[in-house]
């Protein structure tokens, strides 16, 4: 059933492309970091583009048929840099969701009782957390201008939640059982 509030809709829309664009700007990185000799901060990106696909993907199938077009507000950079200024621009946009956007979005959804887009946001909000963290160890490697230690990366296919080394038995977030999980192995 779509939401029937335009505001939460709205907001539904704008995390959708958001996170579409992330998506994408992490492939183009990891790519990049791959060709700079840092495959593990490149199977990161991956990773975590994984991930915001499964935000995006979740937010469109909130908005079921309802139609209609929305601006995007990514609170991004755009562009190549040094692997390290790149996960800046990660940072900074996981930065962006955690403190300004998810916040504000959960709630409007919580006020307006649209369950689905509560849901859809705080799974965001919650895999963003672990992003930012994820995305700065990368960096604190790639500034000494070494590749990042890190074991299999999983993801969950449900929520995307992200994590590395041993994988949890349920998705700490949604439940989900660990044999669904992505993996992304080095």
């Amino acid at each position: 059933m779509p939401v029937k509030n335009d505001m939460t809709a709205d907001f539904l829309r704008s995390a959708y492309g958001g996170e579409s664009m992330a998506h994408m700007r992490y492939l183009i990185w990891g790519d990049h970091a791959e060709k700079q000799g840092m495959p593990n901060i490149a199977r990161l990106f991956r990773a975590i583009a994984f991930a915001e696909q499964v935000h995006a993907a979740n937010h469109f199938k909130e908005l079921g048929e309802l139609p209609g077009g929305a601006a995007v507000t990514s609170g991004a950079v755009f562009g190549f840099g040094s692997v390290a200024e790149n996960l800046q621009g990660a940072i900074d946009g996981e930065v962006h969701e955690i403190e300004q956007m998810y916040p504000v979005y959960l709630q409007t959804a919580r006020f307006q009782q649209e369950n689905g887009a509560e849901r859809s946001f705080r799974y965001a909000l919650e895999a963003e957390k672990i992003h930012a963290k994820m995305f700065k160890t990368a960096q604190d490697a790639a500034k000494t201008g070494k590749d990042m230690k890190l074991k299999e990366v999983y993801v969950c296919p449900v929520c995307g939640y992200t994590g590395d080394g041993e994988t949890p038995d349920y998705c700490p977030v949604c439940g989900v059982k660990k044999d669904l999980f992505k993996r992304f192995s080095a």
